[in-house]
Order: structure tokens, then sequence, then C-alpha cells
């Protein structure tokens, strides 16, 4: 996504200037690499150099997102609109369109790739660390209420039948809702249990022989 250009003039501001003008942007929004200086001709008839600089646009976290989803938007072969938010929590994206289930995947698996990488892509080279949070078509949201809906039917069913109820395999983020829904159930705890792709979670009773353990130690 690396924009830059290198130019060539009697001073290193006039080359500074055909730059910004080529890029069309302001100084403010470029870092600028002297590579030569220039130096005067000697009487003004020989001797002299002109100089030569490379100026770069400089891209913010939320243009670095929204390019490499506008590029994964191209590969997939599908027309999508991408929106970014600025919250206290980071950044959030949210992708809308039409026959965009292949952003999605089975389970979410393919969206939480795309987030994940996200995440590496605009935190290699600062030092505080900015949460990404990507959505498609409010998949997100609508799945996160269904767990928590499955998640409060298993609890009820552990309570009512004093047993243990394993839930569907699911992905770590899935599981982390359903963990986060039920962690405040004084009757009832959670734990994670099998290998992935197979991992799942158990919501078990709290008799009093088990001691009442808590989800605190509980992995996801």
């Amino acid at each position: 996504m690396v924009r830059c250009v290198e130019k060539v003039a009697k001073t290193v501001d006039e080359a500074v200037e055909l730059a910004l003008n080529e890029l069309q942007v302001s100084k403010e929004d470029v870092d600028i690499e002297v590579l030569e200086e220039g130096t005067k001709a000697v009487l003004g008839l020989f001797g002299g150099k002109e100089a030569k600089v490379l100026v770069t646009v400089k891209f913010s976290e939320t243009d670095i997102i929204r390019e490499f989803i506008d590029e994964i938007i191209k590969a997939v072969g599908c027309t999508a609109t991408v929106e970014t938010f600025d919250t206290e929590e980071g950044i959030e994206v949210e992708i809308n369109g039409d026959e965009v289930g292949c952003l999605i995947g089975r389970h979410g698996d393919t969206l939480n790739a795309i987030q994940y990488l996200a995440n590496l892509i605009v935190n290699q080279n600062i030092d505080e660390y900015i949460r990404v949070s990507v959505d498609v078509e409010n998949y997100k949201k609508a799945r996160k209420e269904k767990l928590i809906a499955i998640a409060n039917k298993a609890a009820e069913r552990a309570t009512k039948y004093k047993r243990s109820v394993s839930m569907d395999p699911m992905t770590a983020f899935d599981r982390k809702i359903v963990h986060s829904a039920l962690q405040n159930n004084k009757y009832i705890e959670t734990i994670s249990q099998g290998e992935d792709p197979n991992r799942f979670v158990v919501v078990r009773f709290k008799s009093p022989y088990n001691g009442g353990s808590s989800n605190n130690n509980r992995r996801y």
C-alpha cells in the first residue's frame, strides 16, 4: 500500500514540492527522506549537484485496514462496502453487500481468520496494541445472540436435571461467548473439553460434592 515518489530539483524544498504535487497530498501527510543535498555550481558554471528526495505518504491504521479488506473483497470477487469506526475499544470494521457469505465461512471461520490477520497487520509496527473487530452483515451480533440463547437453555437443563450438558463443537470465539454468558450463573459452571476442531463446552451443575468450583480455571 506504500505510495512514494523520488524527485530531483535544484533544492530540497523544490524537490519536495514536486513530490507533493504529484502525490496530491500535503506536507503533514508524508515522510521525507533527503537522499542527496543539492549544491550550487561554482561561479554558477560547473560542479553543481541537484537535490534528490524520497517522499512517502503516511497511512493511518484505519487506511491500512481498509486497504487489506478491499484486497480480500477483490480477491473473492464479491461486491461489498466497507465502513470503519474508531471506538474506545479500537477499530470496528463493518462489511455489507450481496453474496458476502464467503467472507464469513463455516461457523464464522473465514471471518475470524480475516479479523486475526487484520490485527496482525495493523499492530506489526506500532508500540500500543490496537484491537480490530471485523463483522460481515452483522453476523457476529446475530451469532452472539443465538449462542447466548443456546447457552441459557443448556444452563436451564443442567440446573433442572442436575447433570452436565454438552454443547456442539464450536470455535474458540464462540466458546468464549458461552463462557462469558454463563459466568455469573451461581448454579452452574462451564468448561471446555476435547481438541480443536471438535472442542466443545460442557455446562455443569454445581453440586455440593464438587465444591462449587468456579469458572476461573476453565480453558477456552
